[in-house]
C-alpha cells in the first residue's frame, strides 16, 4: 500500500501508539491473549492460523542446514560430471598445439566446427 505524502497518520489505525487499543484490535480479530497456553508453552497461537501451503511448508525446509548442505552436495557433484564431460568432449577435438586451454564456449564452438567438417568428408 503506497501512502501519499498528504495522507494524516491519524486516517492509519496500525499508526495508534496506545499499546491497550492494539492489543483490544488483536483480540477482535481472533487471536488469544499474549499468555503462554497449557498446549503451547512458548507461543501465544491466533486462532485464525491457516495450515501452511505447499509453498510455505517448501520455503521452511529449504530453510534447513541439512537441506542446504544436501543441496550444496547435490550441486557439487552435477558441476563435476559437467566437467568431465566436457574434458571428454576436450579430448576428442583436434586443436594446435594438443594440450592448448579452452573455455567451455569454445570447446563447443569446436565440436560444431568440427562435426560440420566431418560431415563435409562424408559427403564427398
Amino acid at each position: 500500500m503506497m501512502l501519499s505524502p498528504d495522507q494524516a497518520e491519524a486516517d492509519l489505525s496500525w499508526t495508534q501508539s496506545d499499546p491497550e487499543t492494539l492489543l483490544n484490535g488483536l483480540k477482535s480479530a481472533g487471536c488469544a491473549s499474549d499468555e503462554p497456553t497449557e498446549s503451547e508453552p512458548d507461543r501465544a497461537k491466533c486462532k485464525s492460523e491457516q495450515p501452511l501451503s505447499r509453498e510455505e511448508k517448501r520455503r521452511r525446509r529449504r530453510a534447513t542446514a541439512k537441506y542446504r548442505s544436501a543441496h550444496a552436495t547435490r550441486e557439487r557433484i552435477r558441476v563435476e560430471a559437467f566437467n568431465v564431460a566436457f574434458a571428454e568432449l576436450r579430448k576428442l577435438l583436434p586443436t594446435l598445439p594438443p594440450d592448448k586451454k579452452l573455455s567451455k564456449i569454445e570447446i563447443l564452438r569446436l565440436a560444431i566446427c568440427y562435426i560440420s567438417y566431418l560431415n563435409h568428408v562424408l559427403d564427398v
